[in-house]
Parts: C-alpha cells; sequence; structure tokens
C-alpha cells in the first residue's frame, strides 16, 4: 500500500562514494510501488572527491525535488563531517545514519575548512538521533570497498515507507545483466548494512 505521506530524504558525501547512484536506486524502488518522485543532485569538483548531496522526495504528487530546511525523515551520511553540515535540514525526532569512516575533502585539504574532531558527538549534542557505523569496515571485510553504497542501501532498508526487499530488487537489477557475479556479494553488503543499523540503533530501557 502506497504511503499518502511525502517522504524526505537527503543523502551527502564525497564524491565517489556512489551518493547519486543511491539516490537513483531509492528513487527506482519508491516508483516500483507507484510514488511520484523528485529528485535533485549538487556535485562538486567534477564529482570525484567533492561534496555531493542529494535530495530525495516521494509520495503520491511531488512538485518539487528541493527538501526545505527542517523537513528531511532522513539524513544519510555516506561522510560523517559533511552529515554534520545538514543536520538542519532534519525535521524534529528525524533520524541520521551516518558512517563513520573519514573522507577529507578537498575544502579541507585547501584550507577553507576544519575537519570537525567528533562529528557524530556533535550531532547528538544537537539532540540529533543518530545511527553511525563504518560502512568502509564492512565494504571491506566483504572484500571490495565499493560495496559501501550497498551497506548504506541496507542500513535504509527499514527506515523507508515500503518493505526492504522493494529497495533490494532494485540494487539486484543494477547487477543482474551486466554483472550476475556481483549479485551475491550485494546481497550479503545489503544485509550487513541492515545489521549494523540494527546493531547502532540505541537499545531501549
Amino acid at each position: 500500500m502506497v504511503s499518502d505521506k511525502i517522504t524526505n530524504i537527503l543523502v551527502c558525501g564525497i564524491g565517489g562514494q556512489g551518493v547519486m547512484t543511491a539516490t537513483e536506486i531509492l528513487a527506482e524502488a519508491a516508483i516500483e510501488i507507484g510514488h511520484d518522485v523528485k529528485k535533485t543532485e549538487v556535485a562538486g569538483m567534477a564529482q570525484r572527491g567533492g561534496v555531493v548531496t542529494s535530495h530525495l522526495r516521494f509520495g503520491p504528487r511531488v512538485l518539487s525535488p528541493q527538501i526545505v530546511c527542517g523537513e528531511a525523515d532522513l539524513l544519510v551520511g555516506f561522510e560523517a563531517a559533511e552529515a554534520l553540515r545538514w543536520v538542519n535540514y532534519l525535521r524534529t525526532a528525524a533520524l541520521a545514519l551516518v558512517n563513520t569512516a573519514r573522507f577529507v575533502p578537498p575544502v579541507v585539504d585547501g584550507g577553507l575548512y576544519e575537519y570537525p574532531a567528533d562529528p557524530i558527538g556533535q550531532m547528538r549534542a544537537l539532540g540529533i538521533r543518530v545511527h553511525s557505523f563504518d560502512a568502509n569496515a564492512i565494504a571491506l571485510r566483504l572484500g571490495d570497498l565499493r560495496l559501501g553504497n550497498t551497506v548504506m542501501l541496507g542500513a535504509m532498508a527499514d527506515h523507508l515507507p515500503f518493505p526492504a526487499e522493494v529497495l533490494f530488487d532494485c540494487v539486484v537489477r543494477r547487477f543482474q545483466s551486466r554483472k550476475p557475479h556481483l549479485v551475491e556479494l550485494n546481497r550479503q553488503a545489503f544485509e550487513a548494512g541492515r545489521a549494523a543499523d540494527a546493531e547502532a540503533a540505541p537499545a531501549l530501557v
């Protein structure tokens, strides 16, 4: 059943991490179950190494792709410092899913921006609900750093208004025809992301 609510997801990170690909797959999953979908991206410095953000909105009828500050239902940070920079887009009590692996963008190397000492701690100090885990370490355990993208998609899967299987099927379709040997690896990465998210959730008292 399609939700009658508009869902706003902001995905951010560094070029080369797969931010835009992840957003495309999320959009395909939303379309699959009948949602109207709008998305927009901003990619800096020829995409690789620069800051990348994607806005995704879906629901029965969506007029604009742009998420307004304070209205994001989910912030997905492929890079922790970038997630911290975008927390003002989250609505009250919304969730941030954050990869703790550190990628220093060129704005830091160039001295234009100072990398925060503890971006996850700063987010929590602001009252943000954060699930954090090292998606890169998970991907490397599976044998390929590029699987970090699928790990992050798996982490999102249980926070979406449709079944995780819908999203996973869209991941699989990316590889079935051209690279079928990668389907099983991506299944493992997706499930590992779901498990990492579940483990990162604070225990209920």
